[in-house]
């Protein structure tokens, strides 16, 4: 065994597989290591080159010290304790008022006088208002007796509440329905000015819109529109005119339904800050309270405006008139029926607003006839009296009346005319 492992020693050192370096190669070969050992700055090796944010414990924010763990949790439970208290003495208070109004209402006299409603009236400043209504607008009798019933709702609600019993808001969002100039406008003005004496409303003053004012052109663009209109109402009434119009029900893609969902919303919500009055044709609102039913269920009072007869209709030109310091005597009221006669049946008619266009054009055809004869006729010295500038005359409205004779002559009974 050993002669053959030195025969195979032999044989690997004769074909150089294990040879041997000399001693001086060696020796080189140390000397050089130790060199660039020695070239080498000390704590720069690469087992040196420590990075303790590669090593960072992700889970390091979840622990703390169990000290500050105890107060956090003493803390919360104190705050939770506070807030049950709170509730707790708010309830509290709250019974007790509860109780005392009890005792206070069943120790009242029953004969105890809190005053007049007519009393009351005067001195919120109702009495007025409603006379106002009377004077401004003639005929209306079933809108009126509406608005004094609301009237009369308030007025005795702030009665009780002044003997201390239990009041409530009641729904003040309307919907007037109604051909156009049937006075709509004139009673949401009136009705701003009742709810704000009698403080149901901040300011009482009216904001008209349309949907041009409420609905957008492209996404995102309708709640700023709807909300800035809500915003410039706040504190009065927001009078949505033709309000059907919000509403397209052929197009499930509208930008509408975004507004009348605002609007249902602040509605329900928001109903001490703004009251929401629609407007409209009659038969157009009722198919759009079939669409939108939470509208229709939201709104508490529902007032029809009727269309104007033709003897109230004179009746409104001779007010309009006393208002602009005109007189029209009874053969310039008469001309004037003829006109409204033959005007209700051209179309566009649209009641008062058709007077007041009307009364426009009469005073422009007096104002030229008093100009004319001051400057046209001869020996005239040119004076025009107080009388003259102040009067309306039959055949200021004569002019109109043979403009629309003059259509019905050539059988033109669908001109467009004032």
């Amino acid at each position: 065994m050993r002669t053959t492992l030195i025969a195979t020693l032999a044989v690997a050192c004769a074909s150089g597989a294990l040879g041997f370096a000399p001693v001086t190669q060696l020796r080189a070969g140390v000397s050089t290591s130790k060199s660039s050992l020695a070239m080498q700055a000390t704590g720069t090796g690469s087992s040196l080159q420590y990075d303790p944010e590669k090593y960072k414990d992700p889970n390091a924010g979840n622990y703390r010290r169990l000290s500050d763990s105890l107060q956090a949790a003493d803390v919360e439970a104190r705050k939770v304790a506070e807030e049950a208290e709170k509730r707790e003495r708010a309830a509290e208070i709250r019974r007790e008022e509860r109780m005392a109004k009890i005792t206070y209402m069943k120790d009242m006299d029953d004969a105890l006088e809190v005053g007049t409603v007519e009393d009351f009236m005067f001195k919120e400043g109702v009495r007025d208002i409603l006379d106002r209504l009377d004077t401004d607008l003639v005929g209306l009798v079933p809108v009126k007796k509406r608005v004094r019933e609301i009237a009369a709702l308030l007025v005795l609600d702030k009665m009780r509440g002044k003997l201390g019993f239990e009041t409530a808001v009641p729904s003040l969002h309307m919907c007037f329905t109604g051909a156009p100039g049937t006075g709509k406008t004139t009673v949401a003005l009136r009705m701003g000015q009742i709810l704000a004496r009698m403080g149901y409303c901040r300011l009482g003053h009216v904001i008209v819109a349309t949907r041009d004012d409420l609905v957008g052109q492209y996404v995102g663009h309708t709640a700023p529109k709807t909300k800035d209109m809500i915003k410039k109402a706040f504190g009065g009434i927001l009078l949505v005119d033709e309000a059907y119009y919000l509403y397209n029900a052929s197009n499930d893609k509208d930008y509408g339904q975004e507004s009348i969902e605002i609007l249902l919303n602040v509605m329900e919500n928001q109903k001490e800050d703004l009251i929401v009055t629609l407007a409209g044709y009659k038969d157009r609102m009722d198919k759009f309270f079939s669409y939108i039913p939470g509208m229709s269920s939201r709104i508490g009072n529902h007032i029809d405006f009727p269309n104007y007869e033709k003897e109230e209709l004179v009746e409104i030109a001779q007010v309009m008139a006393r208002d602009l310091q005109y007189t029209m005597d009874d053969a310039a009221a008469a001309k004037f029926q003829e006109y409204i006669n033959l005007r209700m049946k051209f179309p566009f008619f649209s009641n008062a607003r058709t007077v007041r266009n009307a009364m426009d054009r009469a005073r422009m055809n007096s104002a030229i006839r008093v100009f004319n004869d001051s400057v046209n006729i001869e020996g005239s010295d040119g004076l025009v009296s107080a009388a003259d500038l102040a009067t309306i005359t039959a055949a200021d409205f004569q002019i109109l009346l043979d403009e629309l004779e003059h259509y019905k002559s050539i059988g033109k009974m669908d001109a467009i005319v004032a």
